[in-house]
């Protein structure tokens, strides 16, 4: 989990609305992966579409991190008694949001 954030929980917040101003033109490489919806992306996938999409030649520039913990119930668990601690981090992505470039 992140260490240095101020608040260890966060509330799940929405996911509507295009990622306008930051993080939707190439600034590093000549190619880019760009999402086209919005979404929740875990470390993992991150990792399984960046091995996927990269060649092994080349510069790869994540622009993506993962900053958003994500709290989840057990099963067979009742309702209330508060809010679970952290399981995972992800990243909110919204169409046009750049996530890899290559070059």
């Amino acid at each position: 989990m992140l260490s240095q954030t101020r608040f260890r929980k966060q509330h799940r917040g929405i996911m509507t609305g295009i990622s306008y101003h930051r993080g939707n033109r190439i600034c590093f490489g000549k190619y880019a992966l760009q999402a086209l919806e919005p979404a929740w992306i875990t470390s993992r996938q991150r990792r399984r579409a960046m091995s996927r999409n990269a060649r092994r030649d080349g510069t790869v520039w994540v622009r993506i991190f993962s900053d958003k913990p994500i709290t989840v119930k057990p099963t067979e668990t009742w309702m209330g008694s508060g809010k679970e601690s952290p399981e995972y981090l992800v990243t909110v992505i919204k169409p046009g949001r750049i996530l890899y470039e290559h070059g």
